[in-house]
């Protein structure tokens, strides 16, 4: 009786055991089978068939549960394990198959509480294809969107979703992503647009993931998603090298620095260039940026820093028609171009829980423009200086393997300052008469943002995301040349988000369908400028999403439809001109249809998308919006002699640019061919693009030289091709 009083008395003091379940996803959310599981370093196992794992733990302690897989970065979370147990799931968010340099198309699938849009892509960063010597200012090409650089890269980049035109900020989001913290992009009100996003400040060597989906089907981004939303990620680590881009023409040098400790998620780089461009006219830019980033674990805690500085001072070439021949490919060469800008963003993952995670964060921005441009009636000049901040809390909750919730309050602030167009007296043409203000404005924009939302499995195949973003925005127009303009107004903007998909099981012959539904809406620029009347403060849009995604003979396929319409817009002030012009009702209807197929050593991926966008009032097609983008990716990881070969063709078709003018198509190929020395510590090789086309195709009243009256005519800017060395040193 004593030896059996004894044991139960040993027995009682064991430490209770707890068990981490969960599942592992690939970037494409596909369970992932063999993936290494470990929870506190000893205790480890392996994902089952299905993506599921489960270790069994000492309850009442913290653990790190990491998950590593050959070809992917490996990916962990801090947890605190209580008696009940704890569910974990974990999704690798990058591929370093091919280098780093590989593209995980959209693919339907049940996405989690983050990440709803079944439709999202994602982007792993490719050096090969990213900007090089002779391509400033696009950090990374993203297959399907495709971008153009206007300038010698110190304006920002415009992206272009199907039938959606990318110029003066159309309903196009953009963030950095830190941590778990979107951080936005977007310049609302800006001298040159609605809502321009300039990413001119980051290095592309750190970008290591792109994000892109709906924009109308997440709670969590707001103002400008209406039609798409990107969000940049960063690399966590990275190795000290040091890169050199090379032309007859430009110089780009890059440096990275990092700690040799895997444990430790931080680094530095700082990134010069400068040249003139491929153009005749010399754009003498130079470009200088830093960015930093670093991660600190603290027991509950994981803090996400990251910095940015940036300056650049270009000439511009300018829009020239594209049928007639122009001296040094432009109209006026004082054109010119100079922005800076620093900010620096925090995020802190607080595990305050069994699956329950408080998301603080914030960010603060400074920015300044001066735009010297010319766009046939003149030359103007637009310049800005802003701050802009925010604050954001957001708790996630995981209640159980169905069912998951969020809410979150955010806190806005955009305070451009100077917001000034200028236009150039003409004279007679060797005596210049000076500027006249056309508009002068400091404007803020306020913004409290409330959201919840829902997201969980039902019935086996069904997945639901179903959420509300209420945002109270507050327009103060302060219009410093004719006050009788300034007003101050309170708007509130109720976005209800939902997304369905069915999920058959693996072996089923159905494709997994999702279907969307998003109310959105862009904050209008509030000056009135020219006009006579207030503005439409903010235009509201409704957007229908349909994913279908189905692997067949080893390929895999996906098509996605959508549809947008927005409401009228009345009185948007133009950028170029300070006069105001109403836009819509719109629509915009689009399909697209992507294939992704990955051989032995081989990556390949094409898609084509077509969309009809219309002017609802009039019936007439949008202008510069494009109909046709066909994209095609592929890659070799291995050639022979060690060579690496990566490539991108895009055409962009035929676009109206309104009072029946058409654009002519635009095509690009990019490419490199590496092979690595020295032990793998130097890459070397080329990085080219072969173009035909314009850039930037809109329509303008103007006279060249040799004319004596202006008339109106399709002008660009000219598209040159280019091939420069890259050396790249790894210490």
């Amino acid at each position: 009786m004593k030896r059996v009083a004894f044991c139960w008395l040993l027995l009682s003091y064991q430490v209770a055991a707890a068990v981490i379940t969960g599942t592992i996803y690939d970037p494409g959310g596909r369970p992932v089978a063999g993936a290494n599981v470990a929870a506190g370093g000893s205790n480890s196992t392996h994902s089952a068939a299905d993506g599921t794992f489960r270790l069994e733990v000492e309850e009442g302690h913290d653990y790190r549960v990491r998950s590593e897989l050959p070809g992917f970065t490996p990916v962990e979370r801090s947890v605190t394990v209580r008696p009940e147990g704890l569910h974990v799931d974990l999704t690798f968010t990058a591929a370093i198959a091919f280098h780093d340099s590989v593209t995980v198309t959209a693919r339907a699938f049940a996405g989690d509480i983050l990440n709803p849009d079944p439709g999202q892509n994602v982007v792993v960063r490719n050096d090969m294809l990213d900007s090089g010597a002779g391509r400033p200012g696009v950090p990374v090409s993203i297959p399907g969107i495709p971008v153009e650089t206007a300038s010698g890269g110190i304006k920002a980049p415009q992206y272009f979703a199907p039938g959606v035109a990318g110029d003066h900020g159309e309903s196009i989001a953009q963030y950095f992503q830190v941590g778990s913290y979107l951080v936005p992009n977007n310049l609302s009100a800006n001298a040159h647009g609605n809502g321009y996003a300039d990413p001119n400040a980051i290095i592309p060597a750190v970008v290591e993931t792109v994000q892109t989906d709906g924009g109308a089907f997440n709670i969590r981004e707001g103002n400008h998603a209406v039609n798409l939303a990107a969000a940049y990620g960063f690399t966590p680590r990275i190795q000290p090298f040091l890169s050199v881009g090379v032309d007859g023409h430009d110089v780009d040098l890059i440096a990275g620095w990092g700690p040799s400790d895997p444990d430790k998620h931080a680094w530095i780089a700082i990134e010069t260039a400068w040249g003139n461009g491929f153009l005749n006219t010399p754009e003498h830019r130079r470009q200088f940026k830093l960015n930093g980033y670093r991660v600190f674990t603290a027991r509950k805690h994981t803090l996400t820093v990251f910095g940015a500085g940036y300056y650049g001072q270009s000439g511009i070439a300018g829009l020239i028609p594209i049928d007639a021949p122009v001296i040094s490919d432009t109209i006026d060469s004082r054109q010119q171009d100079q922005s800076h800008t620093g900010e620096v963003a925090v995020n802190d993952i607080w595990h305050v829980g069994a699956g329950g995670d408080l998301h603080l964060s914030g960010f603060f921005r400074t920015y300044n423009l001066s735009l010297y441009s010319n766009f046939g009636d003149g030359l103007i000049r637009q310049s800005e200086f802003r701050t802009a901040g925010a604050s954001q809390a957001e708790y996630v909750k995981r209640l159980d393997e169905n069912l998951s919730i969020l809410a979150g309050v955010d806190y806005s602030r955009e305070a451009p300052r100077r917001l000034n167009l200028d236009r150039y007296a003409e004279g007679s043409g060797t005596v210049y008469g000076p500027f006249s203000q056309i508009t002068s404005n400091n404007v803020t924009l306020n913004s409290v943002s409330f959201y919840s939302a829902v997201e969980g499995r039902m019935a086996g195949w069904i997945h639901y995301h179903l959420g509300w973003r209420r945002d109270q925005i507050e327009f103060d127009n302060e219009d410093r040349g004719n006050p009788a303009n300034s007003f101050h107004r309170w708007v509130p903007v109720d976005s209800p988000k939902a997304t369905v998909s069915l999920v058959a099981p693996g072996k089923s012959i159905l494709p997994v369908i999702s279907l969307s539904f998003g109310q959105a809406f862009i904050a209008n620029d509030p000056r009135i400028g020219s006009g006579i009347v207030r503005g439409t403060p903010v235009s509201r849009a409704h957007s229908w999403q349909m994913v279908m995604s189905k692997t067949l003979w080893g390929t895999d396929f996906t098509v996605t439809g959508g549809r947008t319409t927005q409401e009228q817009t009345v009185a948007k002030i133009d950028p170029d001109s300070g006069l105001q012009f109403d836009e819509g009702p719109s629509r915009n209807r689009y399909v697209t249809v992507t294939a992704r197929r990955r051989f032995n050593r081989v990556m390949l991926q094409s898609s084509i998308s077509k969309a009809d966008a219309r002017d609802l009032a009039v019936g007439a097609t949008l202008p510069e919006a494009p109909r046709t983008i066909f994209d095609v990716v592929a890659g070799i990881e291995r050639l022979p002699w060690q060579l690496q070969a990566r490539g991108e063709f895009e055409e962009v078709g035929r676009k109206p640019l309104g009072d029946g003018f058409v654009s002519t198509p635009v095509r690009e190929f990019r490419g490199a061919v590496t092979r690595p020395f020295a032990n793998g510590r130097l890459d070397a090789g080329v990085n080219f693009m072969l173009a035909n086309g314009y850039t930037g195709q809109t329509t303008e009243v103007l006279a060249l030289p040799n004319e004596t009256n202006a008339h109106e005519r399709v002008v660009g800017v000219r598209t040159r091709s280019y091939a420069a060395v890259l050396l790249r040193w790894r210490f």
